[in-house]
């Protein structure tokens, strides 16, 4: 790939006029999204409207039907095995149930993505990763004694967060978020959107989130992109979203309880 044909710094990811069907019937038409460097971007859509697809589609699980996808400056359709391994490092993925193996401990789960570098000719020095593990449960907010628990032993939100903890531990420059607080009570849920917030901050993280918890949309999103009708209807801020018309935007938003909440998080968020 020539260096000309590289996404402009700026852009992370780049989807364009992008076709997809689902059991024979049509899911996008045509969907357009760009997200730029530094920002958190909130896809939010009612069921069965694509969302999760377009997620799967640009991390190179699914393939679409038409369009085209890059990621980091590179063009899906054009990568190598090789390209493919060494782009995949650049990111890390929090699935929606998380997604932890069963049968390996906090710590082995930790350090499988990490260990799978060997596969590849990489050293890996055992030490190393023992205290990047270390640093990387610190970092979700879990003790030094969780690593050694398996994912049967862990509450959903502690679930939620060594999973988070190992999507991190290639030092990912871009996150992507199946509904994080998906399962998780109203404090839990609070409190993983405080621990995502502040991981985006200090990491410098680019990220893209999947999720119908409106509380976490204001919480988190530095834009919101509606995704109805087979394409995104409209992308802004929760303020310009919130005052789209469309029926979808309206029964997201409409009477929905705790609006001084609402807005105490995205005023938040703003800061």
């Amino acid at each position: 790939m020539n260096a000309a044909d590289a996404e402009p710094d700026a852009t992370i990811i780049k989807v364009e006029n992008l076709h997809s069907r689902l059991g024979g019937q049509p899911i996008h038409r045509g969907v357009d999204l760009e997200v730029t460097r530094g920002e958190l971007m909130t896809v939010i859509g009612a069921s069965g409207s694509g969302k999760t697809t377009l997620l799967q589609q640009i991390i190179g699980l699914q393939q679409p039907d038409q369009g085209s996808i890059r990621v980091l400056g590179q063009s899906l359709d054009d990568l190598e095995v090789w390209e493919a391994r060494l782009l995949r490092r650049r990111w890390g993925v929090l699935f929606q149930q998380a997604a932890l193996f069963s049968a390996m401990s906090v710590y082995d789960n930790l350090a499988f993505p990490v260990r799978e570098l060997r596969k590849e000719g990489i050293h890996v020095d055992e030490d190393a990763l023992r205290d990047g593990i270390a640093l990387k449960l610190h970092m979700v907010g879990l003790a030094p004694e969780d690593a050694w628990k398996y994912p049967y032993e862990l509450s959903g939100g502690m679930a939620k967060r060594a999973a988070l903890a190992r999507a991190l531990m290639l030092e990912a420059e871009l996150l992507f978020l199946d509904e994080p607080t998906s399962g998780l009570d109203p404090g839990s849920a609070s409190e993983f959107d405080t621990l995502l917030a502040e991981l985006h901050k200090e990491l410098h993280l680019t990220a893209m989130m999947i999720t119908h918890d409106i509380y976490s949309v204001a919480a988190l999103s530095d834009r919101i992109a509606v995704l109805a009708d087979g394409k995104l209807i409209t992308v802004g801020t929760l303020e310009e979203v919130a005052h789209f018309d469309h029926p979808f935007i309206t029964d997201f938003f409409r009477e929905r309880k705790g609006e001084d909440r609402l807005q105490s998080l995205a005023a938040g968020r703003a800061q």
